[in-house]
């Protein structure tokens, strides 16, 4: 228990756990010394400056790429897209820009991350959650012109409690759990990049503490990722009892072998996110059902031209063929734009794309493209012999969902939408007459339903999905779902949260889908907990004033 007395700080809890440790804080900045020693003027013209920019940020962007080669899932996915983001050439021609006007090269570096971050927080959305890669690879760029190491998360030398302002995916995707007990941030939310690479590691997690960059180094912490508090005075004694009990806890969770479902008996399906053939070997050997969240996108974030239909077959192949037998695999169509540009796809040049021309969207003006990528899925599982079923990103209307079920179903697959905008949910029950599942997908309908940037500081209290509103879109659509009898899952982060599952399924979902490292831990959950009881919890959760009542109600009810 936490004591009267005790200093408490608070923000977004994002991956359960609780973690007892000293603070060592992470100020990731080129040393000002190397700074001042470097000479930007000191190049013969605008163009042997420009040279030195570019081998910069090849050799940072070759970095990213080394460190995704040996990462998985969601780490590999988010450093392959710094990656790009360092080559990318609207950066590099506001350097080029800056230069020519006689600015040396590091202010012109400069000058060209402050354009881009003022466009992308304007934005708003997934593009400003890309600020924070973006001044991550400005800092990197300037250590290699200046000769310094790149900044960055250290390996700590004796396992610690990280504290820093934001964590770029670089430094999350490399953190050893055995090292780094807990983390926490002053900024970001619940589906930061932070919060996504954290939660597939297993570290317990806290975003959004305000004033943690005032705490001391060494300074002891107590760090609960349920309750979402950090204590700075906690008793060592108790401190050490209370992470043993949630040692032990895990450790129980971790022999859940499945299959979902509720302590009496009720079935859920638990499914996991993939994003390529290596990520879907290694999820099903998880006691997992299938896969909930195919993300196609993500394995065209490097191609500059549309691969063919018979080489798109060979891709979804590799992912269909490691969930053959009884399990099922629901493949998303492209869901590019915003924060996931595709050359041969997306847009350029939108005043807002999170929210533009993304997703389904992208089939308005090029229908090729959609038909494509279903002839390629429908191939793939017809060779493999999995069951596919087939959904769309970015759906608001009924018009949409049928004219892509139709063509779906053209092809023998079952065909479902993903719920995303408000639109939806709110129709979810004629979406469900022109289509056999729903998906909701908690991440962006959190942040199209409370108009709130993932990556505000300010407002991360808006973007946790558990705010009563979000819960509220999420009961209609599973509500939809019962009356229609057809399934409504859950892929967003949202999932993967085992309290929040429960609640889930209170409301009526009936499958969730969520990163590897979390199947065992939600599926234990939710068989020690009846229907009733997960009913209860969603009575409760839906109730409260706002997210942390809603937590402290539904903790109360479960645990």
């Amino acid at each position: 228990m936490v004591t009267p007395s005790a200093a408490i700080l608070r923000g977004t809890p994002v991956v359960p756990g609780v973690a007892y440790g000293p603070a060592s804080l992470v100020r990731s900045e080129v040393s000002p010394a190397a700074i001042e020693r470097y000479d930007g003027t000191a190049y013969a013209d605008s163009d042997a400056a420009l040279a030195a920019y570019d081998a910069a940020a090849e050799a940072v962007a070759e970095g990213f790429a080394r460190k995704a080669s040996s990462a998985s899932g969601a780490a590999a996915q988010v450093l392959t897209a710094s990656a790009g983001l360092a080559r990318d050439k609207g950066l590099r021609g506001a350097v080029r820009k800056h230069l020519r006007a006689d600015v040396d090269v590091l202010a012109a570096v400069n000058a060209a991350v402050e354009q881009f971050v003022s466009i992308f927080t304007g934005m708003g959305g997934l593009m400003a959650e890309r600020v924070t890669d973006l001044q991550d690879i400005e800092r990197r760029i300037v250590a290699q012109l200046v000769g310094e190491p790149e900044p960055g998360v250290g390996v700590p030398e004796a396992p610690c409690v990280l504290v820093a302002e934001d964590l770029a995916p670089a430094d999350t995707a490399g953190l050893d759990p055995r090292l780094v007990l807990a983390l926490v941030t002053e900024r970001g939310g619940p589906t930061s990049h932070t919060a996504i690479i954290a939660r597939q590691l297993g570290i317990p997690c806290v975003v959004g503490v305000v004033g943690a960059m005032s705490l001391a180094g060494g300074t002891p912490l107590l760090v609960d990722g349920v309750a979402g508090t950090i204590e700075t005075e906690a008793d060592p004694d108790e401190a050490a009892d209370r992470v043993a009990a949630d040692a032990a806890a895990r450790s129980a969770l971790a022999s859940w072998s499945g299959p979902g479902a509720t302590a009496d008996g009720v079935p859920v399906k638990i499914l996991a996110n993939v994003a390529d053939g290596e990520s879907a070997r290694s999820a099903a050997t998880a006691p997992v059902q299938g896969v909930g969240l195919f993300r196609t996108e993500l394995s065209f974030l490097n191609r500059q031209d549309e691969p063919s239909v018979d080489e798109q077959a060979e891709i979804y192949g590799e992912v269909l063929a490691a969930f053959d037998g009884d399990r099922y695999v629901v493949v998303r169509t492209l869901d590019a734009g915003s924060d996931k540009p595709v050359a041969f796809a997306t847009h350029e040049g939108e005043e807002n794309p999170a929210l533009g021309v993304r997703g389904l969207r992208l089939s308005f003006g090029n229908p090729g493209l959609l038909d494509r990528q279903l002839e390629g899925i429908a191939a793939a599982a017809a060779t493999t012999g999995t069951e596919t079923w087939v959904m769309a990103p970015m759906v608001a209307t009924v018009a949409e969902a049928k004219e892509f079920a139709d063509k779906v179903h053209a092809l023998g697959l079952k065909a479902g939408v993903m719920v995303e905008v408000p639109s939806a949910a709110l129709l979810a029950h004629r979406m469900l007459e022109v289509v056999d599942f729903l998906s909701i997908g908690t991440n962006d309908l959190t942040q199209y339903t409370m108009a709130a940037d993932r990556m505000a500081t300010d407002l991360a209290h808006l973007t946790d999905p558990w705010q009563p509103a979000v819960l509220q879109l999420i009961a209609i659509t599973a509500e939809a779902g019962r009356q229609a009898g057809k399934p409504v899952g859950v892929c967003g982060e949202a999932a993967a949260d085992p309290l929040l599952a429960c609640v889930l399924v209170g409301m009526g979902v009936t499958s969730l889908s969520m990163a590897a490292a979390a199947v065992r831990p939600v599926g234990a959950q939710l068989a020690a907990a009846s229907m009733d009881e997960c009913e209860d919890a969603a009575e409760a959760a839906l109730s409260a004033a706002d997210p942390t009542a809603a937590r402290d109600a539904v903790r109360a009810l479960l645990v």
